[in-house]
């Protein structure tokens, strides 16, 4: 039996309102989450975030600090994901000017969301790691489950 662990990495990024930047996936189960994605082999998790803002935003950052590492295991509605280890990391954006979706097979949506108001679907990830940077929290460890009920309505609504 083998078992496969995927390394991660994404970025909470605020404007100056306190809005954090997420994106919807365009495929699949089209959850919201953070700018990021898998750690190439031999790239460090902090060129990886930012070189996953840059080609999902369009937004050069730099990392200001890590949030957290978070395991996250189960396999949502029932497909056969790998485990993750995401390394979460707080961002800053440097300059001026917007998002634009520059991933767009990848991304179907950027928005600006209050951290008390997050849209659904949203990715456990998410969700764990802005509570955490919302309560002033970084270098936590975590392990968190894929929410299988959130998933499957997500399904549902697209479905119906």
């Amino acid at each position: 039996m083998s078992y496969e662990v995927t390394s991660a990495v994404a970025a909470i990024i605020e404007d100056a309102a306190g809005r954090v930047l997420l994106c919807q996936q365009a495929g699949g189960h089209q959850l919201w989450g953070l700018p990021g994605g898998r750690v190439r082999a031999a790239e460090s998790p902090v060129h990886a975030a930012v070189r996953d803002i840059f080609e999902e935003t369009g937004l050069e950052a730099q990392i200001v600090e890590l949030v957290g590492l978070y395991e996250v295991t189960g396999d949502g509605c029932g497909e056969a994901m790998p485990d993750l280890f995401v390394h979460v990391f707080r961002g800053r954006l440097d300059g001026g000017g917007g998002p634009a979706l520059n991933a767009p097979g990848r991304i179907s949506r950027l928005a600006w969301h209050d951290p008390a108001s997050l849209p659904e679907p949203l990715t456990a990830t998410t969700r764990t790691a802005i509570a955490d940077a919302s309560a002033g929290r970084t270098g936590v460890i975590r392990q968190i489950k894929r929410d299988i009920q959130r998933e499957v309505e997500a399904v549902e609504a697209v479905e119906a």
